[in-house]
Order: C-alpha cells, then structure tokens, then sequence
C-alpha cells in the first residue's frame, strides 16, 4: 500500500501563534488511521512570509528568501513531529532521506527540500518519488473556488476539476516565492504530468472522512 502524502500549510499550524487546538484534533485524526504509512509537508506560513517580506523590503534576491522560507517549513516540521512524537525527530532535507526514514516509521514529517517550491510543489515531488498516487492538501479553506471566498460572497466552490482545468486557473496567479493558494502550480505540474491525484480540504474531520471513504467537502482535482 502506498503511502498518504499530506501537504500541511504553514498558516494552518501557525496563523499568527500556534494553534494548539489544531495540532491536538490533528494528531488524534493521523492516529486514527491505522496500518498506513504518511508523509506529512509542513508550509512555511506566517513566519516564512514575515521573514520573506523583511528580506524583499531589503531587495535581496528570491534564492535567499527562499533559503529563509524552507528554514520556516522545517521549523515547523520539527514543531509538528515533536507534538505527533511517534514519527521522526530528524528532519529530512533530501527525497532520499525521506525515504530512508519511511522505512523505520509510520509517519515522517518534513519541510521544505529544495529553493524554488513551495510546500505543496515538495509535497507532490514526494508523492510522486514514492510512486503515490494521490496527494491531500490541507488548507484554510473548503477546497477550491472560483474567487476569493473570503473576499467575494457570490464565490462558487468547485469540487471537482481536471489537472488542466486547474492549470488554467493557476497560470492567472504570479508565481513568485511565498505565494498563497490552494495548490501552487508547480504542484499542479507536478500531478498532471505524473498523474496524482490531489484532494484539497479544510480540517481534521475532513481529512477522516475523504482516507475512511466518506462523503466529505473538498475539492478533488484528477
């Protein structure tokens, strides 16, 4: 069976201070499923925009506010596999350790790998480096939307589209680091030439229902 591959943005685990509730409901949730092995992509979120923004104000180039932005993601790996406890303790920073460690535990957690993607780009470059198939992308909203539900009432949510679809939408968003989506389009990439299918969802109760096999609200892309 082939592993759950879990992209984990950085704004859901630290909005602006950590939230304790999340990773409590969390833990329980990846507890909960049983006899499977998981890969959990931690983002970078408020700190690694914060940092970026300091550094882009100074007009230094984007392969140092990169380097900055993948410390924050493994800053907050490190906080997620501390809480899980039952995973690594050691972030890994290359696919192969990644792994090397899946082979010696249920859970791995990581953060970023490589400058020039985001958390959902190394999510889905591990997904398909592990041969999975599919990869979960937990974000802040119910899945994806025609415009800015947060900004736009009338927004219509979208829970199913193809890769190409997706793209089409995705080519409209500036790609610059630190870019905040649903789904970055080098992950969207990523899945549509290796042919992985993505499940974007908001919450723990969410991300239960979708590996148990029950109705949930979210987006699929295939």
């Amino acid at each position: 069976m082939k592993p759950i591959v879990i992209s984990l943005g950085g704004s859901i685990i630290v909005p602006h201070e950590v939230d304790y509730k999340f990773l409590k409901d969390f833990k329980k949730a990846i507890f909960s499923l049983k006899r499977r092995k998981i890969v959990i992509c931690t983002g970078g979120g408020f700190i690694a925009r914060e940092y970026m923004a300091a550094l882009k104000k100074e007009k230094l180039n984007e392969y140092t506010q990169d380097l900055i932005g993948i410390e924050a993601t493994r800053l907050n790996a490190k906080l997620l596999a501390s809480f899980l406890e039952k995973c690594n303790q050691e972030i890994p920073v290359t696919l192969e350790g990644v792994k090397e460690l899946l082979q010696a535990n249920d859970i791995v957690v990581c953060g970023g790998l490589s400058t020039g993607q985001t958390s959902d780009g190394t999510t889905a470059t591990i997904a398909d480096y592990l041969d999975s198939k599919e990869m979960i992308n937990i974000t802040n909203v119910d899945g994806l939307y025609d415009k800015d539900p947060r900004k736009y009432r009338n927004a219509k949510f979208i829970p199913k589209l193809t890769h190409k679809e997706f793209i089409g939408i995705m080519n409209r968003v500036k790609k610059e680091p630190g870019q905040h989506f649903v789904l970055d389009s080098l992950a969207a990439e990523i899945a549509l030439k290796a042919g992985i299918k993505v499940i974007i969802l908001k919450g723990t109760k969410n991300l239960k229902s979708y590996i148990s096999g029950k109705k949930f609200k979210g987006t699929t892309i295939i």
